[in-house]
């Protein structure tokens, strides 16, 4: 680096090393709001920026926006990118979908490739997408040291005060110090019973885990040589194969449990960034601004003598009576009630309706496209009521239904239709009729958002019942999904 380029830089810039930004979770203990289709970093929790894009926003204030990584999977890709930017222009391209997810290790590789790329002997970063944070200087200043520490040889992660026996989260075991806030890992320990967390508050010896890493890209990958032999017969065979081809045959594994519990050369940064992980509805009512009672109010909500309790309503009035210290979190297709000391069983909840094979857990009314959106509004036997957004200057890809017919009535904007090759022009009020096996597009030639009844009939009306002919966001050998 010349004089002249430090000078120019701000005192926390960290141009030499890789931000990598992990989007793929599905935040299930925040069920009904967040489900796999739309988890909580994808969320506005607070009604302003998600938390990706407040994590996309903390990064790009000390990483080069060029040196940012930001991995999710195939089903959120897109509204991903088009959070991150957002935020920061130009990072939309550096966005990688996994094929299916494989947990945090395999991620992480996934964008190591594309650092070692750019420069084979940098350090990596990697910041979960789905955290708060609410002293930006001070974790900037906690990304300064642990840099530092890395360049000294060592992996570094990044521990928080523990200031409250939390059940909900990892502990690191902290060893002799060896500079400023930074210490020998002696161990982790996951999850600990209440009595274990009070213990570990009262001595002051441990940390919470924020699952924050740094480290040096070198360094990383011979661990994973060293404790993870099948990845990294996968790592050495990108040269002859992409490394998405194969991704699905990969163990499920965690960063922690595969590469950091393993290696003795582990220093922690302790530091106050005000961090949460927003992990439970918890969290969300501890951190919530609360009325004279106590209790933390979202949305359309009638509450009358309640008391430090949790109430949330994304869709109808919800009127609540006599509620103490609970959570009420109401959405347009499913109803939430829990006593607050035992959210952590919401999981278990989610468990149960996934084994159902419940919809509930996989999206809401409400589902995201790269072209807009769409809402179920009714559905019956043979039949599907939906109400489809369309940005302005989108298209649906070019499709037909084996088992299915549609009727379309646009309600706003204008639309251009295609059936079986022949365009026309839609306006407000018009409609039109796309039969069972015919070849049809959508598309939204105007400015404003183009709003369309779309109602199906059949005998099977799933998203998977979808032939692609063309269509612009790549989605042709895929099945499913309009």
């Amino acid at each position: 680096m010349t004089e002249e380029v430090a000078q120019n830089e701000t005192p926390q810039q960290v141009p030499d090393c890789h931000a990598i930004i992990l989007a793929g979770g599905s935040g299930t203990r925040l069920w009904p709001l967040s489900r796999n289709l739309l988890p909580k970093q994808l969320m506005a929790l607070d009604g302003e920026q998600t938390l990706l894009q407040r994590t996309v926003e903390r990064v790009a204030s000390i990483f080069p926006v060029e040196n940012i990584w930001i991995v999710t999977n195939e089903d959120h890709v897109f509204e991903v990118r088009k959070q991150a930017s957002s935020v920061s222009a130009g990072l939309e391209a550096q966005v990688l979908a996994e094929p299916l997810g494989r947990n945090t290790l395999p991620a992480i590789m996934l964008a190591l490739e594309k650092v070692l790329d750019r420069d084979e002997g940098a350090c990596a970063a990697v910041f979960p997408s789905d955290h708060l944070i609410s002293d930006n200087d001070a974790w900037a200043d906690a990304v300064d040291t642990a840099r530092g520490l890395a360049e000294e040889g060592r992996f570094v992660t990044f521990g928080v005060k523990a200031d409250k026996p939390e059940t909900g989260y990892g502990y690191i075991t902290v060893g002799k110090e060896i500079g400023p806030n930074a210490f020998k890992v002696e161990g982790f320990v996951e999850k600990p019973d209440l009595e274990t967390a009070e213990r570990f508050v009262a001595d002051g010896s441990h940390l919470w885990n924020s699952g924050m890493f740094l480290f040096g890209c070198r360094q990383f990958l011979k661990a994973v040589a060293q404790y993870q032999p099948e990845l990294w017969n996968w790592w050495l065979d990108r040269e002859v194969m992409p490394l998405v081809q194969g991704y699905g045959k990969l163990p499920d594994v965690s960063v922690d449990y595969g590469i950091v519990e393993h290696i003795d050369n582990i220093a922690v940064v302790s530091s106050e960034f005000g961090w949460d992980d927003l992990g439970s509805w918890e969290a969300m009512y501890r951190l919530g601004d609360k009325d004279e009672h106590g209790n933390v109010v979202q949305g359309d909500v009638l509450a009358m003598d309640c008391e430090n309790s949790l109430l949330i309503s994304k869709g109808g009035k919800l009127a609540v009576v006599g509620l103490r210290d609970m959570i009420m979190v109401q959405t347009r297709d499913a109803t939430l009630a829990c006593p607050l000391p035992q959210v952590q069983r919401v999981k278990e909840l989610v468990d149960s309706l996934r084994k159902e094979g419940s919809q509930l857990v996989e999206s809401h009314p409400m589902v995201f496209r790269p072209w807009g959106s769409y809402i179920v509004l009714e559905e019956g036997h043979n039949y599907k009521i939906k109400r489809l957004v369309v940005n302005p200057g989108a298209n649906l890809s070019s499709q037909m239904h084996h088992h299915r017919s549609e009727h379309w009535v646009v309600i706003k904007g204008t639309a251009r239709v295609e059936i079986d090759n022949e365009p026309r022009l839609l306006v407000e009020n018009q409609t039109a009729d796309i039969p069972k096996a015919s070849q049809h597009r959508l598309a939204n030639p105007g400015k404003v958002p183009l709003e369309i009844i779309e109602i199906q009939s059949g005998p099977y009306l799933e998203e998977d019942d979808i032939v692609r002919f063309d269509d612009v966001y790549g989605r042709v050998k895929k099945s499913g999904s309009v």
